[in-house]
This record gives structure tokens, C-alpha cells and sequence, in this order.
């Protein structure tokens, strides 16, 4: 794996953002048009309007696939990270850290980690401004 920075730590999974993405918005097209080119013709409505419904469902289930698995990796990493805090430290995170500050955090080093997380929750850094304060750079390549 490359080595991961600011610039280049987002991950894009071609299949699923671009071509699935793709597949399910012309599904979406194409059922919408073949509705109304029923209703225009007084033909039966059923199977076209069963296609949009469907193509529908792929959208719901496109965009909450995505969103639960990734509450779930958030979950998991606020855990670590405040595993990790206690290692280093011997008290958990600062309570008035919220869990996209605590992701942001997940990229600094050990080394700057305490320190960081303590300018994060009194300065109310954002999760950008956390990546962006990071000097050292600690890659995550396991986060989808």
C-alpha cells in the first residue's frame, strides 16, 4: 500500500462508488422513463411502476449499506483510539471530543496523539483541522 498523507488518505472502491452508483442511477433513469412512457400510452402501469419501486430499493440499499458499515467502523475506532489514549497517557479521551474529531485523531502518531487531542477538545478543532495538524502521519488502510 502506498503511503498514506492528508491529500491521499480517502478511499474510493471503484466497484462500488462509481460503477454500482452508476448502475442503480440508470436504473433509476431508465425505470422513471419507461413510467412515463406507460402512463403516456394508457398501458398497464404495474410492471413499470414495480421497476422504479425496485430501483428505488436499490438506492435506500445502496446508501445504507455504506452508512451502517461505516457507524460501525466508527465505533470501532472511538474504542481504539481511546485504548490507545489510556495507553499512552493513563486517562481516557476528553469527553467533549465527538466521534468525528476522535476519527480525525485517528491518524496521528503516537508521539503527537495526546497532545493533539487535547488541542481538539479545547480549541474545538474540526476533523479536517485534526488531519490537517498532524505532522506525523499514522496510516489506517483497513477503514472501507
Amino acid at each position: 500500500m502506498a503511503d498514506q498523507d492528508y491529500a491521499t488518505h480517502r478511499r474510493f472502491v471503484p466497484g462500488f462508488h462509481f460503477a454500482l452508483a452508476g448502475l442503480i442511477f440508470a436504473t433509476l433513469i431508465g425505470a422513471s422513463v419507461n413510467l412515463v412512457v406507460s402512463i403516456r400510452r394508457d398501458q398497464p402501469l404495474y410492471d413499470p411502476a414495480l421497476l422504479l419501486a425496485v430501483a428505488i430499493f436499490g438506492i435506500f440499499l445502496f446508501y445504507y449499506s455504506r452508512v451502517f458499515a461505516l457507524k460501525a467502523q466508527d465505533r470501532a475506532i472511538r474504542a481504539e483510539e481511546n485504548f490507545r489514549h489510556y495507553l499512552l497517557t493513563g486517562s481516557p479521551l476528553d469527553s467533549r471530543l465527538n466521534t468525528r474529531q476522535i476519527i480525525g485523531l485517528r491518524f496521528a502518531s503516537d508521539e503527537e496523539f495526546p497532545e493533539l487531542a487535547r488541542r481538539a477538545a479545547d480549541e474545538g478543532l474540526s476533523e479536517n483541522g485534526i488531519k490537517k495538524a498532524i505532522k506525523n502521519w499514522r496510516a489506517d488502510g483497513y477503514r472501507v
